[in-house]
């Protein structure tokens, strides 16, 4: 017999609704291939994923969605939005696609999906560069930025420079470009950040891969390799590349991992 978890606070207060923005690729020719979801970390939106990795996504067969979350990028304003509430969108438009979708988190992104994956019976989940929170995570930030980390204690936002997202193979200006882009996640979430609630286990246990880069100014390798190991396995490794790996100047790679991984995982 199945045990079906019952939330009360999501009957008793359920999540405010709000405009969500989707920017999406499709493939020429439908393969079956599982729908992708991308879901970007704080400050970035759906635009992260729509420069290079949907339409990449699409060419190899994958229908390729990125959604923003709320107060970022096209969606509606969400001052007050708490991880719950990102999560809400996550599951919202999952359950909109037309097949189970694979959902595919980034940064801060990664834990939104680690809590959304408790909530909606996804065909795999992907973390890149997942940041899952924690003093730790904050003191290794402190220490590269703290004149951008610092106010983030505070409620005000978390400036990151292009340094700490982009490997140096990047051009400064672009670098600079993406990062003049970059908006802030809500306060609430912020601290819900440093708190690291853990996630939920996830529904029906589907495949997970994690990946990243030793070389992430933002992400610690232990803070990777903690990661990876609440699912039992091993991170998939990108040496040289930055924190914004689908933004930075070898973005094929990790994208071209993952759709190889999801390939091989349909046919074995």
């Amino acid at each position: 017999m199945k045990t079906r978890v019952v939330r009360v606070r999501d009957w008793t207060r359920p999540v405010p609704a709000v405009f969500r923005e989707v920017r999406a690729a499709t493939p020429e020719a439908p393969e079956g291939k599982p729908p992708l979801l991308f879901v970007p970390g704080f400050g970035h939106g759906a635009w992260a994923f729509a420069e290079n990795w949907l339409e990449h996504a699409a060419t190899r067969g994958f229908p390729a969605h990125a959604v923003s979350l709320r107060g970022h990028g096209g969606s509606g304003r969400a001052p007050k939005a708490t991880l719950r509430a990102y999560a809400h969108d996550v599951v919202q438009v999952a359950a909109g696609l037309d097949r189970q979708a694979v959902l595919v988190g980034h940064g801060a992104g990664a834990l939104v999906v680690a809590h959304a994956l408790a909530r909606y019976p996804a065909r795999a989940g992907v973390l890149v560069a997942p940041v899952f929170g924690g003093w730790s995570t904050f003191g290794a930030a402190l220490l590269r930025n703290p004149a951008g980390t610092l106010p983030a204690v505070f409620g005000g936002p978390l400036r990151l420079s292009h340094r700490q997202l982009f490997s140096r193979e990047l051009p400064d200006a672009a670098g600079r470009e993406y990062t003049a882009r970059l908006g802030r996640a809500s306060a609430r979430a912020q601290w819900q950040l440093l708190r690291q609630r853990p996630a939920e286990p996830a529904v029906g246990r589907p495949p997970m891969l994690v990946l990243g880069s030793p070389d992430d100014r933002v992400v610690p390798p232990s803070a990777l390799t903690r990661a990876a190991g609440r699912y039992g396995v091993a991170p998939l490794l990108f040496p040289g590349m930055g924190h914004d790996m689908m933004l930075d100047a070898r973005w094929r790679e990790p994208i071209d991992a993952v759709l190889d991984w999801l390939d091989k995982a349909s046919t074995g």
